[in-house]
């Protein structure tokens, strides 16, 4: 994989692109994918954004969401533009398995691919060119420095900005956690100096839920939570019953796996839902619990140090078991 910087004279030429990011993208996906787009679009390309699946309702505020093409919803017209597209940007997964169905497609294509991604493992064989950077807070700070050094500062809109600032507090949970250097506060002072309205961006993320929501959480807190002292650790597994009987669409889980962190003491925490296809694992972790590991050696996962995701094909009870086993295997590192 050659390097990104190698990209920024290559883009004079008018082409046709795609950009693509994972499953089930979040703030950071959504927001890296459509600030590149504008930005693109500026240097006189087509450009089309595909998205593996479907997408929260609190992202689809984001200048160009809209415009987003649903793989899953209308394949006919993603794959059309995908073969069309002569470079393919892969933004926010590490490795194609992270894009679900879209996965066979992208590793066929014979377009110019190029990765930007801050998750451990990459599969830097099957990009062009790109940058891996597991320092980085979220995708979306290295986007803007992707624009920052091509030379495109004056290119930044506020539609841009906007769409930044959400992936950068999405993935560092509102500056919260400890990947928040000093580069991302210079990168919001930016765009705060172009005119950025923050107090929006964070009520269309985080005040913008029906009632339904806040109910099915109390309901998850009080009756699907485990904590589990002697490991400094607590576990939530939720039902397929509990998804229909709040009617829990996708987002409405977003962020839940970090309620159990509170608890004073507890250190590592795991989210299991109950999926039609499978079982889908989150993890989350605070100081030098490595849920990445955790992840990779027993829940076909990975993602970032303190925070990770993972699959089972096991029935509900059956994996959430597992994990209680597992936990024994931690002691040491989690007491």
């Amino acid at each position: 994989m050659k390097a990104i910087t190698e990209v920024y004279p290559l883009l004079a030429t008018p082409a046709k692109i795609a950009v693509t990011t994972h499953q089930k993208p979040d703030p950071d996906a959504m927001g890296s994918s459509l600030a590149l787009c504008h930005l693109l679009r500026q240097l006189g390309h087509t450009v089309t954004v595909v998205s593996p699946t479907n997408w929260a309702d609190f992202l689809k505020w984001m200048p160009g969401a809209g415009e987003v093409i649903d793989f899953e919803a209308n394949r006919e017209k993603a794959t059309m533009a995908l073969k069309e597209a002569e470079w393919v940007f892969c933004l926010d997964y590490n490795h194609f398995d992270r894009t679900k169905n879209l996965a066979p497609l992208l590793r066929e294509l014979n377009a110019t691919k190029v990765l930007v991604d801050h998750h451990q493992q990459p599969d830097t064989a099957a990009f062009q060119y790109g940058i891996s950077d597991t320092g980085k807070s979220s995708t979306c700070e290295m986007i803007y420095d992707f624009i920052v050094e091509g030379g495109w500062s004056d290119k930044i809109t506020l539609d841009m900005a906007s769409c930044l600032y959400s992936g950068v507090i999405g993935d560092t949970g509102s500056f919260r956690f400890k990947a928040t250097k000093a580069s991302v506060h210079r990168m919001v002072a930016h765009l705060k100096d172009l005119g950025l309205n923050h107090t929006e961006i964070h009520e269309a993320l985080y005040d913008n839920f029906l009632e339904n929501r806040l109910r099915f959480i109390g309901h998850v807190l009080s009756n699907r939570m485990e904590v589990f002292y002697e490991y400094n650790a607590a576990l939530i597994s939720i039902t397929k019953g509990d998804l229909l009987r709040f009617n829990i669409k996708t987002g409405d889980t977003e962020g839940l796996v970090n309620y159990p962190l509170s608890i004073q003491g507890i250190k590592f925490a795991g989210l299991v839902i109950d999926r039609d296809e499978e079982r889908k694992w989150s993890f989350r972790s605070k100081g030098d619990f490595d849920v990445n590991t955790f992840a990779r050696l027993h829940f076909e996962g990975g993602g970032h140090f303190n925070a990770a995701g993972g699959r089972s094909s096991d029935a509900l009870d059956v994996t959430a078991q597992k994990f209680r086993n597992v936990l024994k295997e931690f002691e040491h590192q989690l007491t």
